[in-house]
């Protein structure tokens, strides 16, 4: 395949992710080692300074939001497998398709440099809140370390709008004949939303960072006030801006993302437990408006955020409500889900838990979200691990189930093999008893009052080290919950390893699925073997042992009776 060929760029984006998570995950296990063992020293380093710690913090969130919650689901499978579901050859822009590669590859490089410029890695948090990430007065790592932080997400964001055109261009353009928009899998529903979102919000945050950018080498003042002290030294601005300028056009951005990272992930599993059920998915013009719902209200809740910022006490109900009612859709998601479950008799193979896993986890995290989104109860809460704890069960742990769900599905299509089945069911209950133990807890630690950011934990002030004392017991256990969640993960690399190594089977269809991708035209290159659509994804018999969806007018696939 050539190198414009949306596979190759496909597999690309998932070996960028696959380096991404190996890093962030052992920058996380850095931290936790930290936080439970302040003085232990890492081997051939010695003990994690303080502003190391947070230049831990910094890497470990960019490289898992960015390159992975938003690489892999949106342009990794996207790529992959988003044109043959829709029935065409390739994506709209090959050559601008390569070209968003190339500038995520030169944003992971510039972001991984950071560690090795003078001062080290940027310690902002992948927030970068100003004015302390406006100055190297701010600490080390504030200086080069964070140039090279904008620098990277400079072009990722540029690179994550050129995918996301991409995207929204094959979509509206390439679809095969017979394949209108309500036929549409809701996978791509997944894709095309997301995309929406990543124009407007990687708009809005490359457009951050050039005011930031200004604000630290062009002595403007976007976001700082005319005068502050930072470290002793008294800075004099020509502007008088402010901080909160920031957060607003950070956070429209940042909400958002969290969408682009789960959406997908949501669409493949409505597809998969339809597929394993041998179900049509429940209500699915319903799911279709509550994906678009999701998303336009996921841009209007950003400043849920920003509560203990300072804000109108009328902006913070407003976003308040709208932060609640989001509930809404993605109640009617778990309802479609449970329905299209009920009284059937699934296959649990390996993908099919992994989407039962996305669906508890979206669940659990979810559950205190209507908490977080009082601004009575986020004024206590907000900076805490409770906050940790949410985001990574709905988020992270969501997001990262949907992929590994992508890839043990779609593993006959990508290797032309399956993946163990055995091997795959202990990578999931591994991964999911670690998930459940490792951030359930943190929960507690941050009703407990425990800060994130801290570096330790003990031997800050009396008071605070007798606080945070008594979360020592489930720091430990958290820890060592966080090295058993890593473990769990070497069952999954062992499988894919040795799945590579097996020689390729003829292209199947061993999960009976009823999309297009599944279809023999899918790595057809000629023209007149196009697919035409009759029937909608997921178009079972009330039986369910029918595999109606035609791709031609000549062919019907139908399974033998059982």
């Amino acid at each position: 395949m050539s190198a414009t060929h949306h596979r190759t760029i496909g597999f690309g984006y998932l070996a960028i992710s696959l380096i991404a998570v190996v890093i962030g995950t052992l920058l996380s296990l850095a931290m936790r080692l930290h936080l439970t063992w302040p003085n232990w020293p890492l081997p051939l380093h010695g003990p994690i300074l303080p502003e190391e710690y947070l230049a831990l913090v910094t890497m470990h969130g960019t490289l898992m939001l960015f390159f992975v919650l938003t690489v892999a689901p949106q342009s990794g499978f996207g790529n992959l497998i988003l044109p043959s579901q829709i029935g065409a050859r390739r994506m709209a822009f090959p050559c601008l398709n390569a070209l968003s590669l190339y500038l995520t590859v030169a944003s992971l490089i510039t972001l991984l440099a950071a560690t090795f410029v003078p001062g080290g890695g940027p310690i902002g948090g992948w927030t970068a809140y100003p004015p302390l990430s406006s100055t190297p007065l701010a600490g080390p790592g504030q200086g080069y370390g964070m140039d090279c932080w904008l620098a990277a997400i400079a072009m990722f964001s540029i690179a994550s709008t050129i995918s996301a055109v991409n995207t929204l261009t094959t979509i509206v353009k390439l679809r095969c004949e017979g394949m209108t928009w309500e036929r549409l899998p809701l996978t791509v529903w997944g894709w095309f939303t997301a995309a929406l979102l990543s124009v407007l919000a990687f708009s809005v945050l490359l457009a951050a960072l050039l005011l930031l950018f200004c604000d630290r080498h062009l002595h403007t003042a976007f976001f700082l006030p005319s005068q502050e002290l930072i470290n002793g030294v008294l800075l004099q601005h020509r502007g008088d801006g402010s901080p909160l300028l920031w957060l607003h056009l950070f956070w429209f951005f940042g909400h958002p993302e969290v969408y682009i990272a789960i959406l997908p992930g949501m669409g493949l599993t409505s597809m998969v437990i339809a597929n394993f059920a041998h179900r049509r998915v429940f209500a699915y013009h319903l799911m279709i408006a509550t994906t678009l719902l999701i998303g336009f209200l996921g841009i209007l809740v950003w400043g849920h955020h920003m509560f203990v910022a300072g804000l109108n006490p009328f902006a913070g109900t407003a976003f308040s409500i709208s932060t609640i009612a989001i509930a809404i859709p993605a109640s009617a998601k778990v309802l479609s889900w449970l329905a299209t479950l009920w009284r059937s008799k699934p296959e649990l193979a390996t993908p099919m838990l992994f989407a039962l896993g996305f669906v508890s986890l979206f669940i659990t995290g979810g559950l205190s979200g209507p908490i977080l989104a009082q601004p009575i109860l986020d004024e206590y809460l907000h900076n805490t691990f409770f906050v940790v704890a949410h985001f990574h069960l709905i988020m992270a742990m969501a997001g990262v189930f949907g992929l590994f769900c992508a890839t043990y599905y779609w593993a006959p299509i990508l290797f032309h093999r399956r993946l163990s089945e055995p091997l795959g069911k202990l990578h999931f209950w591994g991964t999911i008893l670690g998930a459940y133990s490792t951030f359930l807890p943190m929960h507690l630690t941050g009703l407990a009052g425990e800060p994130r950011h801290y570096a330790q934990l003990t031997g800050i002030t009396p008071a605070a080290s007798s606080l945070l004392q008594s979360t020592l017991p489930l720091q430990r256990h958290i820890t060592a919950s966080a090295i058993f969640l890593a473990c769990a993960q070497l069952p999954f690399l062992l499988n894919l390893i040795l799945t590579l190594r097996r020689t390729a089977e003829a292209a199947e269809n061993p999960w009976q699925a009823t999309t297009l991708e599944w279809s023999p035209y899918a790595d057809s290159q000629q023209p007149e073997e196009a697919p035409v659509v009759h029937h909608g994804p997921c178009h079972y018999s009330a039986s369910g042992r029918e595999f109606l969806t035609q791709w031609s007018t000549e062919t019907t696939f139908q399974t033998e009776p059982e």
